[in-house]
C-alpha cells in the first residue's frame, strides 16, 4: 500500500522511519517532509491547505492512506477532505480534533464526563480576566484557548504575573487568533507525563508512556517551548498509575466524544499531572508528540501500518503489538536563541557519523538541503532529534549524548540533562 505522511518535522520523521519497516508498504510519501525523511520516502511539495489538491494528487499515485501529522491540518479537516474523496486518513475529524484546537471545547467534555483537571475559568475579554486574576492569591496558569504551536501556555506563580500574561495573549495578540480566549486554571504540583493510545472510536491501546521535557534550560528552568527532550518508559508512571489514567482519563474521554457526536479516531495525546490527588489532565492533543515520538517509535516492534489501518477500520482489538524493553532517549539539538529569534542555514557536520552508531537515529526536524543539495542546513528552532536505546537509561542517556558530541552546527544548543528526573 502505498503511503502518503503529512508533515515535516520530527515526529513526521519518525513516523516515516517506522512505516518504511512495513511490509504491508509499496511507496511512502512525505510532504513536504525534511532531508531526513528524504532518505526513507519521496517528499513531495504539496499544498496541504488545498484539501482537493492533496486528494487529488493522493488518488493518481495510487495513495491508500494518508498520515496527517501536525495538529493545525488535522484543525482544518484534512482527514474529512480525504474520507469523503474515499481515501483512509489517519487522525481525527475536524469535529473531533477541537480537543486540541479549542481548549474551552476539551474543558466542556472533561466537564461533562467527570475527568480530572485542573479549577479553570475561560475569559474572552481582557478586563474581566485581569478582574478574576487579581481576585486569586495562589499561581495561575493562563491558556490560549486556540492552537498555539504548543507555546500557547504560560505558568505563573504570582496572579500580578497572570495578568502581564493574559495581557500578552489577549491585548498583545502573542499567539495571534489562537489567544481570543484564554482560560485562567489553578497551578497544579507534581510530575508530568505524556500518555499517547491510539483510539478507533471505540477501542483504546495505549502505547507505553513518556515524559518530554518543555523548559529551555537545563533543571527544566526558563521559557517553554515545543519539547527540548523526551524519554520512554516514564518510571514514574507505574502500572497502578497507568490503569487509573486509562479507566479514569482515557476511557471516559473516548465515550465521551462518542456521546458529543464527535467520535474519535487517531492517535489521543493525554498530558497528565501525577499529582498528589491522582492524575489531572492539563490539555489533550490529537496527534503524536513531538518530541515524545521519537522515542516512542524507536521502542515500537509492531507494525505501524498495520496498527493505523485497524484504527481506520474500527479493528484495533484485533492488532497485537510488542515493545522494546529497553528505554529510548530523544535529545533535542536546537538553534541558538530558540524559542527566540534564531539564525538559519547555518551547515550541519557529522550526521552520517552519529547516524552510524548502533541503536542511534537521528531524527531530523528543522533542516533543509543547500548548494544543489550537497549539504544540509538548519532551518528551524528545533533542529534535530537525536535518538538512542540503551540497556537502562543511564546508558540510553550516554549513548544519545555520544551522537550529539559527533554533530556540529554554529551555535547548536542542547539540554545536557534530558531523562534528570528518571535517573534521580
Amino acid at each position: 500500500m502505498n503511503v502518503l505522511v503529512i508533515g515535516s518535522g520530527g515526529r513526521e520523521h519518525a513516523i516515516a522511519w517506522k512505516l518504511k519497516q512495513s511490509k504491508k508498504l509499496g511507496r511512502l510519501f512525505i510532504s513536504p517532509g525534511n532531508p531526513g525523511t528524504a532518505g526513507v520516502g519521496i517528499n513531495v511539495d504539496l499544498d496541504v491547505n488545498d484539501h482537493d489538491a492533496v486528494v487529488g494528487w493522493a488518488k493518481k499515485n495510487s495513495v491508500g492512506l494518508v498520515v496527517v501529522g501536525p495538529e493545525d491540518p488535522l484543525a482544518d479537516g484534512l482527514v474529512d477532505a480525504c474520507e469523503a474523496g474515499g481515501i483512509k486518513a489517519f487522525g481525527p475529524s475536524k469535529a473531533a480534533a477541537k480537543l486540541e484546537a479549542d481548549k474551552v471545547f476539551a474543558k466542556e467534555i472533561m466537564r461533562a464526563n467527570s475527568i480530572p483537571t485542573a479549577e479553570s475559568r475561560t475569559f474572552t475579554n481582557f478586563a474581566d480576566a485581569k478582574s478574576y486574576i487579581a481576585s486569586r492569591d495562589e499561581a495561575v496558569v493562563i491558556k490560549a484557548a486556540g492552537l498555539a504551536k504548543g507555546k500557547g501556555v504560560i505558568v505563573c506563580d504570582e496572579p500580578s504575573d497572570g495578568i502581564l500574561a493574559a495581557e500578552k495573549i489577549m491585548v498583545e495578540k502573542a499567539f495571534g487568533e489562537a489567544g481570543e480566549k484564554i482560560i485562567v486554571e489553578e497551578k497544579l504540583l507534581g510530575e508530568e507525563a505524556s500518555i499517547l493510545a491510539f483510539v478507533d472510536g471505540r477501542n483504546i491501546f495505549v502505547m507505553e508512556s513518556s515524559q518530554d521535557h518543555k523548559a529551555v534550560g537545563e533543571g527544566d528552568t526558563g521559557e517553554n517551548t515545543g519539547g527540548m527532550g523526551a524519554y520512554s518508559p516514564a518510571p514514574i508512571v507505574t502500572d497502578k498509575v497507568m490503569d487509573q489514567i486509562v479507566r479514569e482519563v482515557l476511557v471516559p474521554t473516548v465515550a465521551g466524544m462518542a456521546r458529543n457526536g464527535t467520535p474519535y479516531k487517531g492517535v489521543l495525546y493525554a498530558g497528565i499531572m501525577l499529582t498528589k490527588g491522582g492524575p489531572r489532565v492539563l490539555e489533550f492533543n490529537v496527534r503524536f508528540g513531538d518530541p515524545e515520538t521519537q522515542p516512542i517509535m524507536m521502542r515500537m516492534k509492531g507494525d505501524l501500518l498495520e496498527v493505523m489501518l485497524a484504527v481506520c477500520d474500527g479493528r484495533l482489538d484485533e492488532v497485537d503489538m510488542g515493545w522494546d524493553e529497553r528505554p529510548a532517549i530523544c535529545v533535542v539539538m536546537a538553534s541558538g536563541g530558540y524559542p527566540g529569534p534564531y539564525v538559519k542555514g547555518k551547515e550541519i557536520g557529522g550526521l552520517d557519523d552519529a547516524g552510524a552508531m548502533e541503536d542511534v537515529v537521528v531524527f531530523h526536524a528543522g533542516t533543509a538541503t543547500a548548494e544543489g543539495g550537497s549539504k544540509i542546513v538548519t532551518n528551524g528552532g528545533r533542529v534535530l532529534g537525536v535518538t538512542a536505546l540503551g540497556d537502562d537509561l543511564k546508558a540510553a542517556q550516554a549513548r544519545a549524548y555520544a551522537a550529539v558530541d559527533k554533530i556540529a552546527f554554529e551555535d547548536a544548543y542542547c539540554r545536557r540533562d534530558i531523562g534528570w528526573k528518571a535517573l534521580r
